[in-house]
C-alpha cells in the first residue's frame, strides 16, 4: 500500500537561480532573507529533516542527527509561475514561458472578451489585486463592469463584487476567457477574484477559482491514475491541472485547512499520490511583502509538521518542496526565480542523505513514479536510489 505525499509550500524558495538576473531577481532568497529580517524566527522541525543543510541556506541550524534526506531543486522550465512550477514537478517541462502582459492585454483580446460577455471591462493593467479593488471597486459597483487585470505572472484575472456580479456568473466569464485565450495568448491561468464589502472596505472572498490551461502532455498524475491508483489533490492542485489525472479533490482556503485535509487523507488507507498545495505563504504574504506574516505562517506549518510525520505509514514517502520563490524582503511583490527546497522523509529513507542540487523539478515526478511502481514518460531523473534504504 505505497503512497507518495507531496506538500508544496507555495513560493518558498531557497536562493536565486543562476539566471535570476534575467528575471530581475538577483539577491532573492525567500527563506534566508526572512530569517535575517525576523529575530526569533525558527523552524526546528524542518531543520530536523535537514533544512539547514540545504546549499544556499545560511540561517538555519544543522542538527547532529538529521532525520530526513535533503537537497534543492533547480527549475529547468522558462518562467517562475505557479503553473510552470507544478507542471515541472509532475514531469512536464516548458521550453517557452507562458505569455505575460506588462502593458495589459492587446486591444483585440479585450474586444473579443467584452463582446462575448456583453459588457465593457475596467482597467486592463498590471496591478495588485487588493490595490485595484480598492481603487476601482466603487466604479465597478456603479457600472457593473468587471475589473480585468494581470501581473508579472501569466494570468488573466477578473475581479467582481459578489453583490454586483454573482459568483456563478463570474465563473462563467472566466470560462469564456479560458476558451478564448489560446494559441499565442494561452495564459497559464484565468483567475476569478470575487470580493465583497463597501467603499473603503472592499475585501476579497475565499471563492477564488483558477481556470488553468491543460498540460500539453501526460503528467505523473495521469500515469498514477492510469495505473489504477488514486491521486488525491488538496488546495488549488485540481485547478492547476484542470482536473487532469485527479481522482479526488478538496479545495481549501487557508493553510490550516489544507494541513487538516492532508492529515485526514493520510489517515484514510489508499494507494497512490496525495498532492497538497499550501498557498498562504504566496497569496497572503509573499505578494504583499509581509515579512512577519510569512514568517508566522512558516512557523505555524513547522509546528504541525510532527503531526504529519506521525501520521505516515510504513510505506509512505513524504516530499516537501516549493514551486518558485516570492521573497517578501525585496522591493518586488512578484514571484522570484529561485531554487526550491527538497526534504524527503519516511521509514524507507536513509536519514541524513544529501540529495544535492537536482537539475529539474521533474526529478520529483520520476521519484514518485519509481516509488509507486508506475510506468510513464516523464521529464526527470529519479533520486530514489540515492535516498532509499
Amino acid at each position: 500500500m505505497k503512497r507518495a505525499i507531496i506538500i508544496v509550500l507555495d513560493s518558498v524558495g531557497v536562493g536565486e537561480l543562476p539566471d535570476a538576473a534575467a528575471y530581475g531577481d538577483v539577491g532573492s532568497n525567500t527563506l534566508d532573507n526572512i530569517a535575517k529580517n525576523m529575530p526569533g524566527f525558527s523552524l526546528p522541525n524542518l531543520e530536523s529533516l535537514g533544512l539547514g543543510a540545504i546549499q544556499g541556506l545560511t540561517q538555519f541550524r544543522v542538527p547532529d542527527e538529521i532525520k530526513g534526506a535533503y537537497g534543492r531543486n533547480a527549475e529547468a522550465s522558462a518562467g517562475k509561475d505557479t503553473t510552470t512550477g507544478h507542471w515541472e514537478m509532475t514531469g512536464v517541462t516548458l521550453c517557452e514561458p507562458f505569455p505575460t502582459y506588462p502593458d495589459g492585454f492587446p486591444e483585440e483580446v479585450i474586444r473579443a472578451f467584452e463582446a462575448a460577455i456583453g459588457t465593457k471591462t475596467l482597467a486592463n493593467e498590471v496591478a495588485s489585486g487588493t490595490e485595484i479593488i480598492s481603487r476601482l471597486g466603487e466604479e465597478h459597483v456603479r457600472t457593473g463592469y468587471p475589473i480585468l487585470y494581470t501581473s508579472a505572472d501569466s494570468v488573466f484575472q477578473i475581479a467582481a463584487h459578489e453583490g454586483v456580479i454573482p459568483i456563478e456568473r463570474l465563473y462563467e466569464m472566466c470560462r469564456i476567457a479560458r476558451a478564448q485565450l489560446v494559441g499565442p495568448h494561452a495564459v497559464g491561468r484565468v483567475i476569478a477574484r470575487p470580493f465583497e464589502g463597501v467603499t473603503g472596505d472592499f475585501r476579497r472572498t475565499e471563492r477564488r477559482k483558477d481556470f488553468a490551461v491543460d498540460p500539453f502532455r501526460s503528467t505523473v498524475l495521469d500515469w498514477v491514475k492510469a495505473a489504477g491508483q488514486e491521486v488525491r489533490a488538496v488546495g488549488k492542485i485540481e485547478d492547476i491541472f484542470n482536473g487532469r489525472g485527479i481522482t479526488r479533490s478538496v479545495h481549501t482556503h487557508r493553510n490550516e485547512e489544507g494541513i487538516d485535509q492532508t492529515l485526514a487523507w493520510m489517515n484514510d488507507p489508499f494507494k497512490g499520490l496525495l498532492f497538497t498545495n499550501l498557498v498562504d505563504f504566496d497569496m497572503l504574504y509573499g505578494h504583499r511583502n509581509d515579512v512577519k506574516g510569512y514568517a508566522d505562517a512558516l512557523m505555524a506549518f513547522d509546528r504541525r509538521l510532527p503531526e504529519i510525520l506521525a501520521a505516515m505509514k510504513e510505506e509512505d514517502l513524504l516530499l516537501i518542496t516549493g514551486d518558485h520563490g516570492c521573497d517578501p524582503t525585496t522591493p518586488s511583490t512578484d514571484h522570484s526565480r529561485e531554487y526550491t527546497p527538497l526534504l524527503v522523509a519516511g521509514s524507507g529513507i536513509r536519514a541524513g542523505t544529501a540529495i544535492g542540487t537536482r537539475s529539474s523539478f521533474g526529478d520529483i515526478a520520476a521519484t514518485v513514479a519509481d516509488w509507486l511502481g508506475v510506468p510513464g514518460e516523464l521529464e526527470g531523473i529519479s533520486f530514489l536510489d540515492v535516498v532509499a534504504r
